[in-house]
């Protein structure tokens, strides 16, 4: 996701980590042979700095071991995963989202189970905080009980306020629908966006729009994606409904269908020049103490406020959690030393690794007891135990689609509603329609 950060943009950046390899599977060594003792890991997540940090703190536990690791945008990693896959050139260890991401590649997966079990023991799943066990088989078949990939970070996805600026304008983040349309309208005129959606990824519509669906009616946008009811169901026609009212009513910015995610607006939000923007936990990085020449607002996190999205009318009465598992990492079935890969996806995920990930705040860990061993101010500690203790426990309701092809409808049938070429009816029968051929 994070990326994120993390998740993507659309300005690609590549870069290769440890020993270079282009293909999957282990890399050559001099002779031209398959190296066992490298392992390819191939991501969008964690971000380029923070893995190069994480290789390093595995490579010095184990000596004569490498990590060949590229980090891709999130758009360019899914064209080069497509590739992989159809070449048979899968890397050794992946990051992969739950639901429709893994499912898509379970064909190409290792079961996790037995590699968790040896390296932490029967009762593993004690580890991690209960949502990533839940998500992490999201869209399994029926009957199929397999780990095919293992949460490393988890979060949720919620609203984020430049607080410098609310706090010049003597305002508060809106908790209710009519809260956020005058919230918008008291920051417009202004130098800064009141409310900067980058609803040119397909991943950020989705989020959104289960945040708003889950405020309207809580959970009934996953019976219809199990096909107990219709998605042309009221509650869900009215979130489809709210959703382009972000648009209609002004509170989106001009163009928010062609702004990226990442880099362009999470750019703008971090120089100041948006108020509120759609993102979640793993924006707390950008406070990452290990990094040099932070900006103003990102340092100790100091200009940024989090909050949930507002509640809807007619909606539940408190804002809902969404989110769950961030990133998860799986191992291919045809890697060369699944002993090895088994200890680098463990040790990202718990091992000194981890740490070192955590430390970087690339988001929130998906196991239990990990914590940052520095805070360079109150604020990033208060916004951090914000996460780990108060909101995640409290996440219910998942930020992901367990269906490739729902997930693809969903995403399409907000584009619409954005663009003026679907209403939310339109849109929520076309949607019904994709549902039908599942």
């Amino acid at each position: 996701m994070k990326l994120k950060r993390s998740l993507a943009g659309v300005a690609t950046v590549i870069t290769a980590l440890g020993v270079t390899a282009c293909a999957g599977g282990a890399a050559p060594d001099a002779s031209g042979n398959a190296s066992s003792d490298t392992i390819t890991f191939r991501s969008w997540s964690p971000i380029e700095q923070t893995t190069r940090q994480m290789i390093e703190a595995f490579q010095a536990e184990n000596e004569g071991s490498k990590i060949d690791a590229t980090i891709f945008n999130y758009p360019e990693y899914l064209v080069d995963l497509q590739s992989r896959a159809s070449s048979n050139t899968m890397p050794d260890v992946l990051g992969l989202q739950p639901g429709a991401l893994t499912q898509q590649y379970r064909e190409n997966l290792m079961p996790l189970q037995d590699c968790a079990a040896e390296t932490w023991g029967d009762d593993w799943q004690s580890k991690f905080y209960p949502i990533g066990i839940e998500q992490a088989r999201m869209g399994n078949p029926e009957g199929d009980d397999n780990f095919y990939s293992l949460p490393i970070l988890t979060q949720t996805v919620n609203l984020w306020a430049n607080s410098e600026i609310f706090d010049d304008a003597g305002l508060s983040v809106p908790k209710t629908w009519d809260e956020l349309v005058q919230t918008t309208k008291d920051l417009s005129g202004g130098d800064a966006a009141p409310f900067l959606l980058p609803a040119k990824d397909s991943w950020l519509r989705n989020v959104v729009f289960l945040q708003i669906a889950n405020n309207v009616s809580p959970g009934t946008v996953y019976e219809a994606e199990a096909g107990t009811v219709q998605w042309t169901d009221p509650a869900i026609v009215k979130a489809f409904e709210y959703w382009g009212k972000l648009f209609s009513d002004g509170i989106a910015q001009d163009g928010a269908i062609g702004l990226d995610a990442y880099p362009s607006a999470v750019n703008q939000f971090e120089a100041g020049n948006a108020a509120m923007i759609p993102l979640g936990a793993w924006w707390i990085q950008q406070s990452d103490p290990t990094k040099s020449d932070i900006p103003p607002l990102s340092e100790g996190m100091s200009g940024y406020e989090p909050f949930l999205f507002p509640t809807i009318p007619g909606g539940a009465a408190e804002s809902q959690f969404v989110g769950g598992i961030d990133v998860s990492l799986g191992i291919s079935k045809n890697t060369a030393n699944p002993e090895l890969a088994c200890k680098v996806l463990t040790d990202f995920i718990a091992g000194s690794a981890a740490q070192k990930l955590v430390n970087t705040m690339n988001d929130v860990p998906a196991v239990t007891g990990l914590a940052p061993e520095k805070f360079t101010s109150e604020k990033q500690e208060q916004i951090w135990n914000l996460f780990v203790d108060e909101w995640l426990p409290q996440v219910k309701y998942s930020r992901y689609f367990e269906s490739p092809k729902l997930d693809q409808a969903v995403a399409d049938a907000l584009a619409a509603i954005a663009t003026g070429d679907a209403t939310p009816q339109e849109a929520a029968e076309s949607v019904q329609a994709v549902q039908a051929t599942l």
